[in-house]
């Protein structure tokens, strides 16, 4: 008689719940280790660096001695990918954008070095080297996103959009559903000119709507498109709904192809009341509405929001356009630095 596989050996009771447990622990080690390799790694091109600065500060090294140091490194480490003479030089900028040790404790010191080559090739200031890094860590972004968040300026755009929050929301939420919102989104993604109408906006942010969750940031959950409010008899559709689990409530999202006119809130106002009434449950928190128009002046949306009781926000969306040309000329692509990197396993 043959042995029994040991995939068909029956299980005791409990053996799975177990078992799930178990493979939860290991992923979490798993990950643990790998962060705390790649905190090992990031000190170490920092001290690197940080060497390579001193010297040439105190000794007048050039450039031939970084080619020297390269080829040394890789020959006494032929294992070892990161040495080339262009991560050298990565490593010299990175201890001189951070040249206090403590780096490896801050956000940057917790992400891959590809990330840090891009924050550090793209961006000039600190302090936003470090908001992107937080941003980074927080939604667990990848070197090609971080890279999009950071061509597209999410840092100016975030929080940036006109709002009633502070006067409409509780505090607890005022600020969080503020900084959910951006001025402009970029809908550069979805390849339409200025020429495109409402509903081809629309359609394509339905086709195209993994990149629009991206666009919109952390939170929020797409419910539909032209969904059908019955309100006495009649019909009504809201253009984009989401719910935003952070928040914990409906968000209703009105698209208007010309300039903000203040009568455009009264629609939304009646579109957040009939999601108050007949959608929100007791356990959700009242419908935000965020009305997307291709232009407005921020004077009159002020203005329009005035005296308005439920909570709104009104924001541009911009379709295609280019980089200024002064921006593209000093920003290298994400294929650029992968070239630098030389294969670099980051």
């Amino acid at each position: 008689m043959t042995d029994q596989p040991a995939s068909l050996t029956p299980t005791p009771d409990g053996y799975a719940d177990w078992l799930r447990d178990l493979k939860t622990r290991i992923h979490s080690a798993q990950q643990r280790a790998a962060l705390a390799v790649n905190r090992e790694l990031v000190l170490l091109y920092w001290q690197i660096g940080r060497d390579i600065l001193a010297r040439q500060a105190s000794q007048g090294w050039g450039a031939k001695v970084i080619e020297r140091l390269a080829h040394d490194l890789r020959t006494a480490f032929p294992e070892m990918k990161g040495f080339s003479r262009a991560n050298l030089m990565y490593m010299r900028a990175f201890a001189e954008a951070w040249p206090v040790a403590e780096i490896v404790q801050q956000a940057v010191g917790q992400l891959p070095w590809g990330h840090n080559l891009v924050l550090l090739s793209k961006l000039k200031n600190p302090l936003e080297r470090q908001w992107y890094a937080a941003k980074t860590i927080e939604h667990s972004w990848s070197r090609h996103v971080l890279a999009m968040q950071i061509e597209t300026r999410l840092l100016e755009r975030n929080g940036a959009a006109v709002t009633n929050f502070e006067a409409s929301l509780p505090r607890s939420q005022s600020d969080l559903a503020r900084e959910s919102l951006k001025d402009p989104y970029r809908f550069d993604f979805l390849g339409l000119t200025d020429e495109a109408q409402e509903r081809d906006v629309e359609q394509a942010l339905v086709k195209h709507v993994t990149d629009f969750l991206l666009e919109l940031g952390a939170g929020f959950a797409f419910v539909g498109r032209q969904v059908l409010l019955d309100v006495g008899g009649d019909e009504f559709f809201i253009d984009l709904l989401f719910y935003h689990l952070k928040l914990r409530c409906y968000v209703v999202i009105e698209l208007k192809g010309g300039k903000f006119k203040p009568e455009h809130l009264g629609q939304l106002g009646f579109y957040l009341t009939a999601m108050d009434r007949q959608v929100k449950s007791e356990h959700d928190n009242p419908t935000i509405g965020l009305l997307l128009c291709k232009s407005k002046n921020k004077i009159v949306a002020e203005y329009a929001l005035g005296d308005k009781t439920q909570p709104m926000g009104i924001a541009e969306y911009k379709l295609l356009e280019s980089l200024p040309a002064e921006l593209q000329n000093s920003l290298p692509s994400i294929e650029q630095i992968e070239n630098e990197l030389g294969g670099l396993d980051v």
